[in-house]
């Protein structure tokens, strides 16, 4: 079978974890045949990490060259086409999208998470788009919803990430037993009110379940500094783990009892490993799968203002709450692998 180039284009190289994992899991669905060219922020890390051809996302003369050497360009997974943090982002990808169509290749939307879009440009952009794709799959009802409203059905299937191979994390099973992970992030919605709400929270937690912290940077250059002002202030066993490899941060989830999570792919990787999850949703992204995986959680903007509150809820979610059971985990990560029989109808 002859070999098919193809440009995968998403967040890559910038060390952020769950958009890390999303390219693990494209590259492990890829069928054999293809050789991809990936656009990253860092292309030799991402060359030596995953052993695939990469180039630089921000040098127009390294993307043409790549695109003109490809038969197919492939949005990899995440909240591409989205304009809450910023335009630039769905003008990025739309225009690299947009290009690509233009110069002939055959291009998919894979695992998106389309919107919130709130300026006409950025929808027309995004509509647009996609009316080229020769496939679309979003990862969530509300992106359905939406391409829905411009007439296009795209293949619905649960984040890929769900099947993700997890790896063990050497020595993880030598820190104190039980173990609760937190992972947060900077945003405007974590104000300094919030984050000292959450850090007493924590301590509180930790004094009554007398579990060990540990305190996970998904997007270390961003999450770190949160993660080194709670451990500065935890009372008990408390340890700052930052992995590299996705398949690691979410075997991480396999020693952990309980995530107290912002971020997304936290939530997700936690929830696989039959960890049980408490969320704190600043995105939609995030309060999607709180709703439809009926996790217990709060949207950030609606934080109760006192800690007491905040810890007994957590303690009370500790001592009786549940993961997710072992056959929706099964399910969830069976029709995940949709996003994979999609790659092999268009490219196998």
């Amino acid at each position: 079978m002859s070999e098919i180039k193809a440009v995968i284009c998403g967040y890559y190289g910038k060390d952020n974890g769950g958009d890390e994992a999303l390219l693990m899991s494209l590259l492990q669905m890829l069928p054999k045949q293809v050789k991809p060219i990936v656009l990253s922020g860092n292309p030799k890390q991402t060359q030596q990490r995953y052993g695939v051809t990469s180039c630089d996302r921000t040098s127009a003369f390294a993307v043409l060259k790549a695109l003109k050497q490809s038969d197919w360009f492939i949005w990899g997974g995440g909240s591409l086409m989205q304009d809450m943090t910023s335009i630039s982002s769905p003008i990025y990808y739309g225009g690299l999208m947009a290009l690509a169509q233009k110069q002939g290749l055959k291009t998919i939307a894979w695992a998106q998470g389309i919107g919130p879009l709130k300026r006409n440009f950025t929808r027309w952009l995004t509509k647009q788009t996609l009316l080229g794709c020769q496939a679309i799959s979003v990862r969530d009802s509300a992106s359905a919803k939406l391409l829905a409203d411009w007439e296009l059905s795209p293949l619905i299937a649960p984040d890929p990430v769900w099947a993700l191979e997890a790896s063990p994390v050497k020595g993880l099973w030598d820190l104190p037993a039980p173990r609760v992970a937190v992972t947060l992030r900077p945003h405007p919605q974590l104000t300094p009110a919030r984050l000292e709400l959450l850090t007493k929270a924590l301590i509180d937690f930790q004094k009554s379940t007398q579990t060990c912290i540990l305190l996970v940077p998904f997007q270390p250059t961003q999450d770190s500094a949160i993660a080194t002002k709670i451990a500065s202030q935890l009372p008990g066993e408390h340890q700052i783990i930052t992995l590299e490899n996705p398949k690691e941060l979410k075997g991480l989830f396999k020693g952990v009892e309980m995530v107290i999570g912002m971020r997304l792919h936290s939530l997700i990787m936690a929830a696989a490993e039959e960890c049980r999850c408490f969320a704190l949703s600043y995105d939609p992204k995030v309060s999607q799968l709180m709703s439809e995986l009926n996790l217990p959680g709060w949207e950030l903007a609606q934080l109760p203002e006192n800690a007491n509150q905040i810890s007994t809820t957590w303690i009370d979610y500790y001592a009786n709450g549940n993961a997710l059971d072992s056959a929706q985990i099964r399910s969830l990560i069976d029709r995940a692998l949709m996003h994979q029989e999609l790659l092999n109808q268009m490219l196998g």
